[in-house]
C-alpha cells in the first residue's frame, strides 16, 4: 500500500478527484483496519482540496451517530438521527449538499466557522452504516461535482469496508446502550 498521497495543485475539481480516487482505493485496498483506513480517507480529502476545513467520519448506531475518524478541529461526539444535516443524511439515506449552513433550519454548529457542508451516507443494501461529513469555512463550496465524487468513494468504502463497519457499529452500539 502506498501511503503518499500526491495530487498536482491548480487542477479543477473533478481533476483532483479522478486523480484522487484510485490513491484512496490503494489506501484502502487489502487493509483489515478500518479505523486506519477512515483516517487515511478523510486525511487525503482533507488536504487534498484546500476548502476542506474538516472531513470526518459518523457511525450510524440506530439513533445516534457517533464520531468516527476525522481531520480537522475538533467536533460533535454524538449526533442525533434525523437531525442536522448528518442525522438528516443518515435519516433519509441521501445526499446533502448545504451552501449556507445559516440557511439550513436545525443545523448543529459543531465548529461556528464553518459555512458549507456536504454530507454522503455509506451504506449496503439500503441501510446506512456511517455518513462522510465535510465541511468549509466559505459558503457554495460544494456542488453536485462534490456530490457525484463523494459518493463515489462512500461507494467504495461501503463495498470495501461493509463487514468492518457492521461488525464495529454493532460492537460500539452494544457497549453504548449497555452503559448507562
Amino acid at each position: 500500500m502506498e501511503s503518499a498521497i500526491t495530487v498536482k495543485p491548480f487542477r479543477t475539481k473533478t481533476e483532483t478527484y479522478r486523480e484522487l480516487l484510485p490513491q484512496i482505493e490503494s489506501l484502502i485496498s487489502g487493509e483489515p483496519d478500518l479505523i486506519g483506513d477512515l483516517a487515511n480517507v478523510a486525511s487525503a480529502l482533507r488536504f487534498s482540496f484546500p476548502y476542506y476545513s474538516w472531513v470526518g467520519f459518523y457511525f450510524n448506531l440506530g439513533s445516534i451517530l457517533l464520531l468516527g475518524p476525522f481531520q480537522g478541529k475538533p467536533a460533535c461526539t454524538r449526533l442525533e438521527v434525523g437531525k442536522g444535516v448528518c442525522g438528516t443524511a443518515a435519516a433519509e439515506n441521501r445526499t446533502v449538499i448545504v451552501p449556507n449552513v445559516y440557511e439550513f433550519h436545525g443545523h448543529i454548529f459543531c465548529d461556528e466557522s464553518s459555512k458549507s457542508e456536504i454530507v454522503v451516507p455509506l451504506n449496503r443494501d439500503n441501510k446506512v452504516l456511517a455518513v462522510l461529513d465535510v465541511d468549509s469555512y466559505d459558503f457554495n463550496q460544494f456542488d453536485e461535482v462534490d456530490a457525484l465524487w463523494l459518493e463515489k468513494i462512500a461507494q467504495r468504502l461501503s463495498y470495501s469496508l461493509a463487514d468492518s463497519l457492521i461488525s464495529y457499529c454493532s460492537w460500539v452500539s452494544r457497549r453504548f446502550h449497555g452503559a448507562k
